[in-house]
């Protein structure tokens, strides 16, 4: 049965309420429904593929007048790495927050953080995407303030004033277009939307509105303080997951509901905001100081991968070569969100055990931490786009997708990305393989670096081996306004 789609949302909504109440319970309660919703997702995922595209109208009613939820495979298969990198982070946060005040502090959020998250992949009418924007952002920045430390609570205000205005931008976007097209249910819209002024200017003002919460250039300037300064699991779902939310919207509006509205031109604008964002954000993480400041940025630059895609996916018939370079897009943010997640983990533990993330004195740490040095590798891997890492394939693909449709220019900025990854990457290595004692104790193995390590080994060898498997997944319904006659 379709409600199969509530549990997702409703697991960790009743987790959140037992933390409530039971704070001292609180890391068995937060494992337990990561737990559950994990199977819920798999569950998901295996009816997406038997049946294709699932829809569920609450209580009955239909769209328009009640809540409708819908998963195809791109927001099942993003909704399996939610799953996973929230149960990792989870485990990594029992041993990283050591005062049981704080850990049922961090489980109430994350919860409530983990439901905005697949309520806004399931989300089947535009409005209910503005209402899980507020409830993903509000829980993020009181994540992100949970040191409540000067800089980490100014970084957490900055965050909710920007994430505020773009809410209030997308919210504008979708009363234009009640106003004109009297729905809001996604599926209705993508046969109604017609190039017109109204269309226009609603697409203008929910694309602002994400683009400000997907922290592309030059609207990037609130991430970097907010991701390096918060907690590393809490750094590591912002990373991973929030800020891809808001281009798994971006990708959903663009390539599904306003698909008759997109024009070329367009799509070629967020292309080169997508190629600024790779070579400053790369520029940025190289000049970067330190660990999780230099993850910061490389998430900027990470990103700007993403967008590339649009100008590609937006010019390029239906038919296969569509559908995998649809693939592709996927296969890069999984990927991310998942050596993402691994390098801020990591970057938590050295923080931990040296008292510090200064790049320049992390010498020692590969004999010191070998375990949580081989982790950075993986993700390092992943992130330049090397082999056998699901980036590597994903990369191709994009410069073969950019060949074949004449577009030069993104073949130039993968390359000179990928070069700026590889130094700033094998900066980090080179001083955690250096000669010197930058950490004073020895530990060859921890609980928190389990989590971090299957991360980036699903990054990259997992990923990477199993490209093809995404590939067919995605595919037969990538897009629910194929189904619209």
């Amino acid at each position: 049965m379709n409600n199969l789609l509530i549990w997702p949302i409703v697991l960790p909504l009743l987790a959140t309420l037992a933390v409530v109440v039971w704070p001292r319970r609180s890391d068995l309660i937060g494992l337990a429904a990561s737990l559950a919703v994990l199977l819920a997702v798999v569950l998901v995922l295996q009816r997406i593929s038997n049946e294709g595209t699932l829809l569920l109208a609450l209580g009955g009613w239909a769209p328009g007048l009640g809540i409708a939820l819908r998963a195809d495979a791109f927001a099942a298969a993003l909704a399996l790495m939610v799953a996973l990198v929230a149960l990792a982070a989870g485990i990594y946060a029992t041993g990283y927050f050591t005062q049981a005040a704080e850990r049922s502090r961090f489980w109430s959020l994350w919860l409530l953080l983990s439901a905005a998250l697949y309520a806004l992949l399931f989300s089947a009418d535009i409005f209910n995407l503005y209402v899980t924007l507020e409830l993903l952002g509000l829980s993020a920045v009181a994540l992100a303030a949970m040191k409540a430390e000067r800089a980490a609570v100014d970084a957490a205000i900055r965050y909710l004033v920007v994430g505020l205005l773009g809410s209030l931008m997308f919210l504008a976007g979708v009363a234009l277009i009640y106003a004109r097209y009297g729905t809001l249910d996604m599926i209705a819209l993508g046969g109604l939307l017609q190039p017109e002024p109204a269309a226009w200017v609603a697409l203008s003002l929910m694309s602002a509105g994400l683009l400000v919460k997907s922290a592309l250039f030059p609207l990037h300037f609130w991430l970097p303080p907010a991701h390096a300064n918060a907690p590393a699991p809490v750094s590591a779902a912002l990373s991973a997951l929030v800020v891809k939310a808001a281009f798994y919207l971006i990708a959903r509006l663009w390539l599904d509901v306003f698909n008759n509205v997109v024009t070329p031109d367009a799509a070629r604008l967020l292309g080169v905001l997508g190629a600024a964002a790779v070579l400053w954000g790369s520029w940025k993480a190289l000049q970067a100081q330190r660990l999780k400041l230099m993850a910061a940025y490389s998430t900027v630059a990470q990103l700007g991968y993403l967008y590339l895609f649009l100008p590609l996916l937006v010019m390029m018939p239906p038919g296969a070569a569509r559908d995998t370079t649809f693939g592709a897009m996927l296969l890069l943010a999984l990927t991310h969100g998942f050596a993402k997640s691994a390098l801020f983990l990591s970057a938590g533990i050295i923080q931990q055990r040296a008292g510090h993330d200064r790049i320049a004195e992390l010498d020692g740490t590969a004999r010191r931490l070998p375990v949580t040095t081989f982790t950075l590798a993986l993700a390092g891997v992943a992130l330049i786009g090397l082999p056998p890492s699901g980036a590597f394939l994903a990369k191709w693909e994009l410069l073969t997708s950019a060949f074949a449709t004449g577009q030069w220019l993104w073949i130039v900025v993968v390359a000179l990305g990928s070069l700026l990854a590889a130094a700033y990457t094998f900066r980090v290595l080179g001083h955690a393989f250096g000669p010197g004692e930058g950490m004073t104790h020895v530990l060859a193995w921890s609980r928190e670096e389990i989590p971090a390590l299957l991360l980036a080994l699903i990054a990259t060898l997992v990923l990477g081996l199993g490209a093809a498997s995404v590939w067919q997944f995605v595919a037969p319904g990538a897009f629910v306004v194929d189904a619209v006659p």
